[in-house]
């Protein structure tokens, strides 16, 4: 036999065979180190969702910034009023018929001035007939 099988117990005399099983060791340990698989764990929410935005502004019909916008409207209008930007006409990016109430083609357009109760019970639209497909969820 060209090699000989150490025997149990007996020391491995060729030194760089220590250091690099001390390396492998040392790799292994940190490796699997119970903080390091903590903080992968928590960060993995803030990773896909972080792929599913980059996934949506990839293909998404609109250019970077209007996918960025669309997104943002799709929070909702108080997202878009906090950002500063709105309202969203059909047919533009940002436009989403949730944010649109009344269905007059404008989301996210923001009243400058609250009306009064009264006011606003008279003026209320009627509400439409609903068809298959155009249910909205509402709490009583």
């Amino acid at each position: 036999m060209l090699f000989k099988k150490p025997t149990q117990g007996a020391p491995d005399l060729n030194p760089r065979s220590t250091r690099r099983h001390q390396r492998a060791e040392a790799a292994r340990r940190q490796a699997l180190s119970p903080v390091r698989i903590l903080i992968m764990v928590l960060l993995l929410p803030l990773t896909t969702v972080l792929i599913a935005v980059g996934v949506f502004i990839r293909m998404s019909e609109y250019n970077r910034d209007e996918a960025v916008i669309h997104l943002i409207a799709l929070a909702g209008c108080d997202a878009t009023q906090a950002m500063g930007i709105g309202p969203f006409r059909e047919g533009q990016p940002g436009y989403h018929t949730r944010n649109d109430p009344d269905g007059d083609g404008v989301a996210c357009g923001f009243a400058e001035a609250p009306a009064p109760q009264a006011a606003q019970a008279e003026s209320r639209p009627e509400p439409q007939q609903r068809a298959v497909g155009n249910a909205k969820f509402v709490r009583p």
